[in-house]
């Protein structure tokens, strides 16, 4: 974020308002200009003036709210006073800057270009109601009149301000925060995996499918553009890389399992697989394909033809559509060496000396939330890994049903049971994007019903630690209902917005949509 390190004692200097405090019988202020007004606000409210910064759009939120910046690792709301005041849009410049309040929580004003800091007799401050204005007089608390009497100076009331647009009690309060935790504690007891169902990370390597249970897998990334070899490591370890301060040995499957090799491109995807109380492991895939659950009845042991000189790397086929997908469950513990691991990484020496570094490495975990993210019109968005169902492809055709919400798509057959799918843009009054390969229907379980969600791409699978997740702020009704927290990732300089999925559909709207698809889904699972 670039800043103009403007701070309450550098104000008065760099302004004009000279660096004595105000005395008794007077304020000092802090003016800018918008629209061709002059504004000003209480110079004790001022945290600092910052250059307009990198905003995330909330959505679900009033127009004013310009997005969510990262401030020093404080999650900021910056409004759009133009937008609040119903004035003409204009292109942030070089003028533009963001003045910061501080509120108990702070939150940043928008303003065309600052002019200075004045100190006014209180006697020279008159009621708001003495002048005639476009603005409300309830977001004025109060003017000042220049010598000639003409010109006017409109204090702004900013609390009534957010108020207004944003409701609650505008200061953007952390009510919110225990509401979340207890919405998501909630959310973590509801969800209840069947005992008779498995649930499989799916991805693809030269043509075939492949599968690790989602118990062992950590989280899904990028594939790194720089890695370091290994001297003298064997042919399938493509090197090392670091990962949040640790460092994770990199292996190729298709190396690994002696299949064609392939240039290494900006779609494939490093999935970092848990060996138990070993180090992890990441292994590059072509493609990561789908979250799947899936009945234990479609899982079968292994041939026993194939079995043959193998040392167990795939434990189990999972048959789908009727036999004409199968899907290789691969066990991690066989595919890797762990001795070979730490030895790579540099571990083996102080695995064998130090007792406590699997319990210290348990203690990390266990401060970590771990989530699926994906992407919304650009933004970042975050649920709970053990809440999302499945993840899969967007089909071709959905079935449409009438008189349902215009966000409903339609229902599509998910292994013979009839699933309705979302629109999460739509649901979002975001704009409408084209149907295109990279999107997926993320599935939920929404008040014992399963719903899927089209999100433009699911990104990864990561651990957040609980330190870098806090309250969102509360600004609507809707918002604070399903966006409660952000993960803010301070040193990578992303703000993710963390759902509740519970509260993706309201309770009418669960009802309204299971009465559609029970009227309309026949044909569908037929």
């Amino acid at each position: 974020m670039s800043t103009v390190a403007q701070t309450l004692e550098t104000l008065r200097a760099e302004f004009g308002g000279g660096a004595e405090a105000a005395a008794d019988d007077s304020r000092q202020f802090v003016i800018f200009h918008i629209g061709g007004e002059r504004f000003a606000v209480a110079l004790e409210d001022v945290q600092e003036i910052i250059r307009p910064p990198n905003v995330v759009h909330m959505p679900l939120c009033p127009a004013s709210l310009e997005g969510l910046a990262n401030l020093r690792g404080v999650v900021l709301p910056v409004v759009n006073l133009r937008r609040a005041f119903n004035f003409a849009e204009k292109p942030a410049d070089d003028a533009t800057r963001v003045v910061v309040l501080d509120y108990g929580r702070p939150v940043g004003l928008v303003v065309d270009r600052m002019a200075n800091v004045v100190t006014i007799e209180k006697e020279r401050i008159e009621p708001a109601s003495a002048i005639r204005s476009a603005l409300d007089a309830e977001v004025l608390d109060g003017l000042i009149r220049d010598a000639d009497g003409r010109s006017v100076l409109m204090i702004l009331d900013c609390q009534a301000i957010f108020r207004r647009e944003f409701g609650g009690d505008g200061q953007f309060s952390e009510a919110g925060e225990s509401a979340g935790r207890l919405a998501h504690e909630k959310t973590q007891e509801k969800t209840v995996e069947a005992v008779d169902e498995d649930q499989l990370v799916s991805f693809e390597v030269a043509g075939q499918e492949y599968a690790f249970p989602i118990e062992r897998v950590q989280e899904i990334v990028q594939l790194p553009n720089a890695i370091t070899e290994v001297p003298n490591a064997p042919h399938h370890v493509l090197g090392v890389i670091t990962l949040r301060q640790r460092l994770l040995p990199l292996v190729s499957l298709r190396a690994l399992f002696g299949l064609p090799a392939a240039e290494l491109t900006e779609t494939n995807k490093v999935v970092v697989v848990s060996l138990g109380d070993g180090p992890g492991v990441g292994v590059v895939m072509d493609s990561v394909k789908e979250v799947l659950r899936v009945s234990r009845a479609m899982v079968e042991p292994v041939p026993d033809l194939l079995c043959a000189g193998d040392r167990g790397e795939i434990s189990a086929i999972c048959r789908l559509n009727d036999g004409k997908r199968l899907v290789s469950i691969l066990s991690a513990q066989a595919m890797f060496d762990e001795t070979e691991l730490r030895q790579i990484t540099g571990d083996d020496e102080e695995h064998m000396a130090g007792a406590g570094e699997s319990e210290n490495r348990a203690a990390t975990l266990d401060d970590d939330e771990q989530f699926v993210l994906f992407r919304l019109m650009g933004e970042e968005y975050g649920v709970p890994i053990d809440v999302v169902q499945e993840i899969v492809r967007v089909p071709s055709e959905l079935t449409r049903i009438p008189n349902t919400p215009d966000f409903i798509e339609g229902v599509i057959n998910l292994r013979g049971a009839v699933l309705p799918v979302i629109d999460q843009r739509k649901r979002f009054r975001l704009e409408a994007l084209a149907r295109n390969d990279r999107q997926r229907i993320m599935v939920f379980t929404i008040r014992g019903a399963r719903t899927g969600f089209i999100v433009d791409h699911v990104s990864e699978v990561r651990r957040i630690p609980v330190g870098a997740i806090g309250p969102a702020p509360d600004l609507s009704g809707e918002q604070k209902a399903i966006i409660r927290r952000v993960a803010n990732l301070d040193k990578e300089k992303r703000l993710i917005l963390l759902l509740d999925v519970l509260q993706l559909l309201k309770a009418e709207e669960s009802r309204d949509i299971g009465r559609a698809v029970e009227g309309g889904g026949d044909a569908v699972a037929a």
